[in-house]
């Protein structure tokens, strides 16, 4: 009898947390999609890859979508033609102040924090066969690919070189594209702003000689008294061409998500995410920092209630007043 009423008690537990389960998702979307930037870029390859896993353990479609990088990120999340996309910190910012190139004047307010993802650092590279070793050996008027129009790259990149008094031709296109046309010596240097390793940087030393370049003490030191940018160092082993640290500079990369999204659904996404870091970084090393701790690198985008419920149920404290709706 014991026994008959503990199965009964089992079966029934059961059926309510499969009934739970079923009505947690029952305003879920049919499908997602993950605006990332171009082919070639660290945004395409790290944002492919979580939306996949995500998709897989969620048991839900979802797939990446190439896009113009994180100003366009900022207006497909907010107005819901992506669920989740991939942005800056400074884009973000400029975005939901209603300076956003897409649509200025429009305060994109409905994209909200999700998960942090990392650093990206701002870097150069050239062929060695230019001879340009430093920023302050590349010649006036020299053709520079900042990656796709409105992307991190190529909104704050042309600023920051402008104020070290470098003067250029200002290229743009998809990062696989212009590491082709540095080959083909149409460019004259790429300025990169992506995670590291960025794929088209080591496509391009796979196939060439390449030197990438750090700033100097001084280079850095104005750039970070002019940019919302934080000190960084690509590290020595990042690149094969890299033999040594390179002195650079970042801005911090965070998902975002629809804010109208339902909050279990991007509860369980976060989850998938950030619950197994080995997971994120066999898809790209730059996830190492895609930690939970990490939650702090952002200070004023609002969190979408779902990401929330999940970092302070693991060690953050984000507070009411930073959460969407809160």
């Amino acid at each position: 009898m014991k026994r008959s009423t503990l199965m009964g008690a089992v079966v029934a537990l059961a059926l309510t947390s499969w009934g739970a389960h079923a009505q947690d998702r029952s305003n879920w979307p049919s499908s997602f999609t993950v605006a990332t930037a171009s082919q070639g870029g660290t945004y395409f390859a790290y944002g492919s890859g979580w939306a996949n896993l995500v998709a897989d353990q969620l048991g839900i479609s979802g797939g990446a979508e190439v896009t113009g990088g994180p100003m366009q990120n900022m207006a497909l999340v907010h107005t819901g033609d992506a669920a989740f996309g991939m942005t800056t910190m400074g884009p973000a910012r400029e975005s939901m102040e209603g300076s956003n190139a897409i649509a200025p004047g429009l305060k994109m307010t409905n994209a909200c924090a999700m998960f942090p993802m990392y650093q990206t650092p701002f870097s150069i590279t050239t062929l060695k066969s230019s001879g340009i070793t430093s920023l302050s050996e590349i010649p006036a008027g020299a053709k520079i690919g900042f990656g796709p129009a409105g992307s991190t790259s190529d909104t704050y990149f042309p600023r920051m070189l402008e104020t070290l008094g470098i003067q250029f031709e200002r290229r743009n296109g998809g990062w696989s594209d212009l590491g082709g046309q540095l080959q083909d010596n149409l460019l004259d240097v790429i300025a990169f702003a992506a995670g590291v390793p960025v794929p088209a940087v080591s496509q391009l030393e796979v196939q060439t000689e390449i030197n990438i370049i750090e700033f100097t003490e001084a280079e850095q030191k104005k750039i970070l008294e002019t940019f919302p940018v934080s000190a960084f160092q690509i590290n020595e082993g990042t690149y094969t061409t890299l033999t040594k640290p390179a002195r650079s500079v970042s801005m911090w990369n965070f998902a975002i998500a629809n804010c109208d999204l339902p909050e279990s659904f991007v509860y369980e996404a976060t989850k998938v995410v950030m619950s197994d870091n080995a997971r994120m970084v066999a898809i790209h090393k730059a996830a190492r920092s895609t930690l939970p701790e990490n939650w702090d690198k952002n200070t004023f985008m609002p969190w979408h209630p779902g990401a929330a419920r999940w970092f302070n149920e693991n060690g953050a404290s984000i507070p009411a007043s930073l959460i969407h709706g809160g």
